[in-house]
């Protein structure tokens, strides 16, 4: 498991640089290190390495898991969250990275009142359109805000993308711009907060740290390949 040290360290020091780049401080940009289909095993040899924030992407491997591991570690959800699997996911992570209509958020504040509980959220937004893909259209989201911002028990903290995949990690930057940019014109239109920007992810991590991510979500480069196919 040495190479899992290594490989977070490398990781690590290519978001400092990336943040240094930007003239960003690197304690401003978390890194979500993506467990998802690898076993507990890898995930303690990273959190022996220091890392203590993880990413899964289903709720039914993540329930085998997480009990597997130290409680002292955090976990956010990453995946398309399936409506029935909310009371499931709600106990288990302390941010879901993607509430992706208005109607999967008011079923999770409907099951966050029913369980006393304030389920942390971001919003995630299909920037590219890409029909393939889930999340809010940008024109939706503005359109949807003063419906979602009336759900008592959700805290909205800010944005989440996935760009399509292209094999520079440049072509990723135009996406996240857009992102930003969304994000600082809902702020403005709505007088909220939406500190998080998740967008980044092993190929093009150091590009979105440069364009204001505060969360990358990194698997391959720390854990290796996924031992489950791509597109599950």
């Amino acid at each position: 498991m040495d190479s899992i040290c290594e490989n977070l360290a490398r990781v690590r020091e290519q978001i400092a640089e990336a943040a240094a780049k930007a003239g960003r401080a690197v304690d401003q940009i978390d890194l979500v290190a993506i467990s998802k289909t690898h076993n507990a095993e890898k995930v303690h040899a990273a959190y022996e390495a220091g890392q203590s924030l993880f990413g899964e992407s289903r709720v039914q491997e993540a329930r085998v898991k997480i009990p597997e591991l130290p409680s002292s570690l955090r976990w956010h959800f990453v995946g398309h969250l399936q409506k029935n699997k909310i009371r499931h996911a709600l106990p288990l992570f302390e941010l879901i990275h993607s509430v992706d209509s208005l109607g999967l958020s008011q079923d999770m504040n409907r099951i966050a009142e029913e369980e006393g509980m304030h389920p942390r959220i971001l919003l995630e937004v299909n920037v590219a359109g890409e029909g393939s893909k889930f999340g809010f259209k940008p024109e939706t989201v503005r359109a949807e805000m003063e419906a979602l911002l009336a759900l008592p028990r959700l805290s909205i903290e800010g944005l989440m993308t996935l760009p399509p995949l292209a094999p520079e990690a440049e072509a990723s930057r135009k996406y996240f711009v857009d992102l930003r940019q969304l994000r600082d014109a809902l702020e403005k239109e709505f007088q909220m907060k939406l500190p998080h920007l998740s967008m980044g992810m092993t190929h093009d991590f150091a590009v979105a740290v440069q364009e204001g991510a505060t969360l990358v979500r990194v698997g391959t480069a720390i854990f290796g390949e996924r031992s489950w196919p791509k597109h599950e």
